[in-house]
């Protein structure tokens, strides 16, 4: 260093995650060979900047800082490969230099961040960078956006790359941070803080530091990474006095650091990271391109496209390379960018298809790199477990989202179910359950896996509860079940427990079940809890869990549903009537499961119980709980006073569960719908029995008595009480396919088979019922067939003048005719 920087810091003002920033850093400190490296970031980091010297550490990674009583409040500092602060660390612990960090530390700006959000107005800003909050109700300016403004640029990351990426290296490697930082102090003057209030301090800070450092060190001997906004404030003579009484009073907290994984995605703007760039994974293709960078990125997007089985070939590559240059030459560009890249993909690649495209920028432009930390990294005891269990179960964590399908009858498959249930428990959402493909027995699961940065908190949280996995979640479990405010969550968190294999957990759930189940009376809590519980019984075959104690509450409540729900469903308004039948719904799915669990169902065989199983809860579980049922259902379907849509809903359950024959169905049908019923209570019946999408339409469609009430009522309805079951009934039908409304259409617009003026009378012209399905015709309706006739005639390229009617099949041609009799069997049974 020598010149006009002798006894001065070298300051190296830069972009946060920039290339070409990171590419100027690296030469500034190979041309300086400073003594001491000084970089924007908490102090706290000093503790474990060694560990970036690590070959276990691959970025990128982020330093976490976290109140140590209060894990979830935390903040991150991320950094990637191509960062300027981690290359200058890299560069240090290279070559034996000390690294330090100077910004506002941890303590501060993490309590700073507590008054804030008290206040209700959060920093904004750089978002995950910890200590880079804004003034509070100010409007924050972008230095990019002005100079690229004042450049003539609409696009600020545009400018970026036309001024640094594409520029390469300059002769004098100091030369583009002076550039720099005579751009930002004309800003600092025009603009003052910019609305960064909280930097004024920050700033203090830094510059407490790096005086502290140019006494340890010639001051010429000492090299600063820091944003390029903090420059002209690092330049600014102040006393130190002034920069104390800044700093002087500030809230403070007692927080911990360590290193975290990161990810590509994160860094993304679009994540709602405020220091964020647009193009992570572009980023750091040119920062690792040793040279073409454009012809390297053409290569990358076709072995994308080709293993998605794109048709891309070389030649594609070689035109969208020769296209991307042509459109930086129009454009006046000094190379190739990410725009010009992005249109020659489009054009060459992709065919002018966006689709493609959206993939290309999902996967290479931002992408899903997962970067790692070394276990030397600083982590809570709960960490260590989950690390330890995520080797042993093979089970990596990944940035890219992908779905894990486990059989539980092998020993691997069911710790990795419990595992994964065992952290939803704890909060930690690794993974989220989805529905099996091709299975729905209870031995399968499909789990969709994907680990966010953030999910580091939430395992750090969850530390309080224990130090190990299966102890936490128990401790978890536990004390959700003490705290749950209604049954149907203790019931949800006791199959949780199945599900995660929590045995010191479920006597404590078990016993807090009971004792809200005593004391709660109201059914529709009761029949919310029932399915819950009951579908936990079927796990004790496939996991090996015990399910006496379940068996025995779940029998107990279904009891008391069954004694209560008679009363509870009269007097019901619309609303709570449409609630009930979900419930009655509900306890039917679960009664129906409750039924099969008898002597040889083998629940509850794990550990020597199975004897137990046959006698206790199997044996009662077998002596009439659906016969119980049955009759409920049977008692509420012909009280009038319950509520037409659960009356009606009782009915078909009854029918579908073969407890009632047709004629009785039909009796209460006509009972329901009789000239002495309400209107409305009638239309609340029908979808009762038919409707909410559970194969009501195909019922009507193949029973013609059942169809023939409806009709008949619905005939007999007066205009003003038409106008009030409407929404009733178009609720109803609107829930089926489309195509069992287009037949029950045909049905009604015929009439049932053996009604006056049915399809016996009319469907090829020999009166009387026709065999073949109820309400249609085996014969060709020469009206419907004969009106395809002119259609059929210019297909065939005949000629079109031909009456039309019912006597055009006696004026068509003998070939026409034959073809509308082919096409008339296709015909038969569809809506004209």
């Amino acid at each position: 260093m020598t010149g006009a920087r002798v006894r001065e810091p070298l300051l190296l003002g830069v972009r946060h995650h920039g290339p070409g920033s990171a590419r100027a850093v690296r030469a500034a400190l190979d041309a300086g060979r400073p003594d001491v490296v000084l970089v924007e970031g908490p102090p706290e980091a000093d503790a474990v900047v060694e560990l970036a010297a690590d070959e276990g550490m691959r970025p990128p990674v982020a330093l976490l800082a976290h109140v140590v009583d209060e894990p979830g409040r935390s903040a991150f500092w991320p950094l990637a490969g191509f960062s300027p602060e981690w290359v200058a660390i890299r560069w240090a612990l290279r070559h034996g230099v000390p690294v330090r960090f100077i910004d506002l530390p941890a303590a501060h700006s993490l309590a700073l961040r507590a008054e804030d959000d008290r206040e209700g107005e959060g920093e904004g800003g750089d978002g995950e960078r910890g200590g880079d909050g804004g003034g509070k109700g100010s409007v924050r300016v972008d230095p990019l956006g002005v100079l690229a403004e004042t450049a003539g640029y609409d696009d600020p990351e545009r400018w970026w790359e036309d001024v640094v990426e594409h520029r390469g290296t300059a002769d004098d490697a100091f030369a583009p941070f002076e550039a720099v930082g005579e751009a930002m102090g004309a800003l600092r003057e025009a603009y003052g803080d910019g609305g960064h209030v909280r930097d004024l301090v920050r700033e203090a800070h830094m510059r407490i530091q790096v005086r502290a450092a140019q006494k340890e060190f010639a001051p010429e001997r000492v090299a600063v990474v820091c944003g390029a906004w903090h420059v002209p404030a690092l330049r600014q003579r102040t006393t130190v006095a002034a920069d104390r009484a800044l700093l002087k009073g500030l809230p403070k907290v007692k927080a911990e650091m360590t290193w975290v994984p990161w990810t590509h995605r994160r860094l993304s703007r679009a994540s709602g990271y405020g220091a964020g760039i647009t193009s992570p994974g572009w980023y750091a293709h040119l920062f690792g391109a040793a040279d073409r960078p454009v012809e390297r990125w053409m290569t990358k997007v076709a072995r994308l496209l080709r293993d998605e089985d794109r048709p891309v070939s070389s030649a594609h590559v070689i035109e969208a390379v020769r296209l991307a240059d042509t459109l930086a030459a129009m454009r006046g560009r000094p190379l190739a960018g990410l725009t010009e890249t992005t249109d020659a993909v489009r054009a060459v690649m992709c065919e002018g298809s966006d689709v493609p495209l959206a993939l290309v920028h999902d996967k290479l432009v931002v992408g899903d790199v997962l970067g790692e930390v070394p276990d030397a990294a600083p982590a809570v005891p709960l960490q260590r477990d989950l690390t330890r269990l995520q080797r042993r179960l093979r089970l990596k964590p990944e940035a890219l989202e992908r779905q894990l399908e486990l059989d539980l009858r092998k020993e691997t498959d069911a710790a990795r179910s419990r595992l994964l249930h065992r952290l939803r428990l704890l909060g930690v959402a690794w993974g989220e359950p989805t529905a099996s493909r091709g299975s729905t027995g209870t031995f399968r699961e499909t789990w969709r896996l994907r680990w966010e940065p953030e999910l580091a908190v939430r395992v750090a949280e969850a530390g309080v509860w224990g130090t190990t996995v299966l102890g936490a979640a128990t401790g978890k479990a536990s004390s959700d079940a003490v705290d749950a405010g209604a049954l149907a969550d203790v019931t949800a968190l006791a199959e949780r427990c199945l599900l995660a294999d929590l045995p010191d957990a479920l006597p404590v759930v078990m016993r807090v079940l009971v004792d809200r189940a005593a004391l709660d009376t109201d059914v529709g809590h009761l029949a919310q809890a029932l399915p819950a519980l009951v579908r936990s019984l079927r796990y004790g075959d496939v996991r090996g869990t015990g399910t006496e104690a379940l068996g025995e509450v779940a029998l107990g409540l279904a009891e008391r549903v069954f004694v209560g729900l008679p009363p509870a469903c009269t007097g019901l308004d619309a609303d709570a009537a449409l609630e009930m039948r979900r419930h009655v719904d509900a306890v039917h799915q679960a009664v129906g499961l409750l039924g099969e669990f008898g002597p040889s169902s083998g629940t509850g065989t794990s550990a020597g119980a199975g004897a137990g199983a046959g006698t206790g809860f199997g044996a009662r579980a077998a002596e009439g709980v659906r016969a119980r049922w049955y009759s409920v259902l049977r008692a509420l379907a012909e009280r009038e006073s319950v509520a037409g849509v659960v009356r009606g809903r009782c009915v078909r359950l009854l029918l579908d569960g073969g407890e009632l024959g047709d004629e009785e169905v039909a009796r209460l049908m006509g009972l329901a719908l009789s000239r002495g019923s309400a209107p409305a209570e009638g239309a609340a019946w029908i979808e009762g029995f038919v409707g909410g999408g559970s194969g009501g339409g195909m019922l009507l469609v193949h029973d013609e008595r059942l169809l023939g009430l409806v009709d008949d009522w619905l005939c007999g309805v007066s205009e003003g009480a038409f106008t009030d079951v409407l929404p009733l009934l178009r609720r109803t039908f609107s829930a089926y396919e489309p195509g069992v409304r287009r037949t029950l259409g045909e049905l009604v617009r015929r009439g049932p088979a053996g009604r006056p003026g049915g399809a016996g009378d009319g469907i090829g012209g020999a009166g009387g019922q026709v065999e073949g399905l109820p309400g249609f015709g085996t014969a060709i309706d020469p009206t419907r067939a004969d009106a395809v006739a002119p259609i059929v005639r210019l297909l065939l390229g005949l000629p079109t003048e031909v009456g039309a009617g019912a006597d055009a099949g006696v004026e068509a041609e003998a070939e026409v005719e034959t073809e509308a009799a082919v096409v008339g069997n296709g015909c038969v049974g569809v809506a004209g």
